[in-house]
């Protein structure tokens, strides 16, 4: 290499060998980076805080970290600031050089490329015309997780030795915090997805012989990367059959991201998917990874997909078709390795006609479709979801309920459950709050389940229970003063089943004010001696 360059090992760069290059200037460049490096937690506002740190020393027109991938298959991730437009964007690295100080642990250095012989051959660099650079290697615990990286055109100030030790300086302090912030992100991560696996306690369940091909059906799919269009109507499980297919795939291990996309709209909604660069909108006041690119290595399922706008649809065809993506206000173009499995309750043929869904975007998303068949063409599911549920929400209160009665049965066995799965599983939850035995009762059961039975004597039979109810609890509250707390010790449930209860038997406009209202609750309770003046 010619007298112009010099390549020095990492490992021989010690900071108290540099001490004497320290100016004013440098040393609170150093103790802003030493500041910021025991602040930042996540990795890319300290990457970016450490670069702006650096050319507010160095005269590097772009600065860059390249930081290596912690999982094997994976791209490198680029973290770029250009000084001009004082904006984070995308750095033109010499993958050559970076290559070269992460592989040989050493920093690479040259303040007239032009002249020097190996690096002049650079296409990277001769096309921009860069007069100058400089690469650091950064290793952390003995081993190198990437490289800062700067370049300048400028020949009138070159980037000089004394910058080149000043970065080496940099790197040794840096290199521990980097690693160290991409550790805790993988662990936030990690501890996302087993929050959410916990939060998925019950799975596709059902005895039923459209749930057993249905269970056929997904296991055939899992074993492909086909995307998949999920129909059903709402609460049917189909999201539960995007997360069976998922964990039976060769993509478990990776991530499984979720969105509905009829919760945000427009520009709300593409920053969702596509994430978005700092200013790219009112109020993204910093950098955001979208789902497309949380989900890289994993799946990403979007429900209510007919509810995805002109834009997003637009861009979502890109991706499936490329499975490439800029965020917002961004021009780095990202790859991202994913399955895409999508859901709708709609028809999505109609909206094709009606202009309102792209009929292009339709034939990318059903290359394998799968139907969840509704809860009430398959009744002899029911018993065996309702005992799950029992299962589930007793150990969730604390209740000790064994199952579900004859009597209740068929009364769930009768009913057509228009909310399908999702409703039996509010109404077993709604059942296990009010049941008062060890098992659920008729009575326990919410009273929409018996609006369709028109018979008298149903009718008389559940209104008796409702007033029944009514009573015990009206007393509960007149002998506790309507103090609810002391209501609800009283009939053996917790204070937020008591206000709940008063709801559902609709008593609540009926209750007297006993004097003032308890912080946070929209219940009267009462003052010390107050009493209960009329009948509820």
């Amino acid at each position: 290499m010619s007298p112009a360059s010099a390549v020095f090992p990492g490992d021989r760069r010690r900071s108290s060998r540099h001490l004497g290059i320290l100016s004013r200037k440098v040393a609170r460049s150093f103790l802003k980076i030493g500041a910021g490096l025991n602040t930042w937690r996540e990795p890319e506002a300290l990457e970016l805080d450490l670069l702006k740190q650096i050319v507010d020393v160095v005269p590097a027109e772009k600065a860059a970290i390249v930081l290596l991938p912690q999982s094997p298959g994976r791209e490198p991730t680029i973290t770029g600031w250009d000084r001009q437009s004082k904006l984070v964007a995308p750095i033109p690295v010499s993958r050559t050089l970076i290559t070269t100080a992460i592989k040989d642990s050493t920093a690479i250095f040259s303040d007239d490329v032009t002249s020097d012989e190996q690096l002049s051959n650079l296409s990277s660099l001769t096309k921009r015309r860069v007069g100058s650079v400089i690469v650091v290697p950064l290793v952390a615990n003995g081993k190198t997780i990437g490289a800062i990286y700067l370049d300048s055109t400028e020949l009138a100030n070159p980037l000089n030795r004394d910058h080149l030790e000043f970065v080496a300086v940099v790197a040794e302090f840096a290199s521990m915090a980097l690693d160290r912030a991409r550790h805790l992100q993988s662990l936030k991560q990690k501890n996302l997805l087993l929050q959410n696996a916990l939060r998925s306690e019950h799975s596709l369940i059902g005895c039923s012989p459209q749930m057993s091909q249905i269970s056929e059906r997904i296991a055939r799919i899992a074993r492909t990367e086909a995307t998949v269009l999920i129909r059903g109507e709402t609460g049917t499980g189909k999201e539960l059959a995007a997360r069976a297919i998922h964990q039976n795939s060769a993509r478990a291990e990776g991530p499984f991201d979720a969105i509905n996309c009829s919760l945000l709209r427009d520009t709300l909604l593409e920053s969702e998917l596509f994430g978005h660069e700092r200013g790219s909108f009112t109020g993204a006041i910093a950098q955001k990874k979208g789902k497309l690119e949380l989900a890289d290595g994993g799946t990403l399922f979007l429900d209510e997909l007919a509810e995805l706008g002109e834009g997003p649809q637009a861009m979502l065809l890109r991706v499936l078709q490329t499975r490439e993506f800029q965020r917002l206000g961004g021009s780095r173009t990202i790859r991202v390795d994913i399955r895409i499995i999508a859901a709708t309750n709609e028809n999505l043929e109609e909206a094709i006609q009606k202009k309102t869904f792209r009929q292009d975007l339709y034939y990318r998303l059903n290359v394998i479709s799968l139907t969840i068949p509704p809860l009430r063409e398959r009744p002899q599911d029911i018993p065996l979801l309702a005992d799950h549920f029992v299962q589930i929400y007793s150990r969730k209160n604390k209740r000790l309920v064994r199952g579900v009665s004859e009597e209740a049965t068929s009364a769930l066995m009768r009913y057509d459950w228009p909310g399908n799965v999702r409703e039996l599983e509010n109404a077993i939850e709604h059942a296990i709050v009010f049941s008062s035995t060890d098992e659920i009762l008729p009575e326990d059961l919410p009273e929409i389940l018996f609006g369709s039975h028109t018979g008298e004597v149903t009718l008389g039979y559940h209104d008796a229970v409702r007033e029944a109810k009514r009573k015990i609890v009206r007393s509960a509250i007149e002998q506790a003063s309507g103090n609810y707390s002391d209501a609800a010790k009283m009939l053996g449930i917790h204070v937020n089943n008591l206000h709940r209860l008063v709801r559902e038997l609709d008593m609540k406009s009926k209750l007297v004010d006993f004097g003032r209202v308890a912080p946070g609750s929209q219940e009267p309770t009462a003052s010390r001696g107050a009493r209960v003046s009329r009948p509820l």
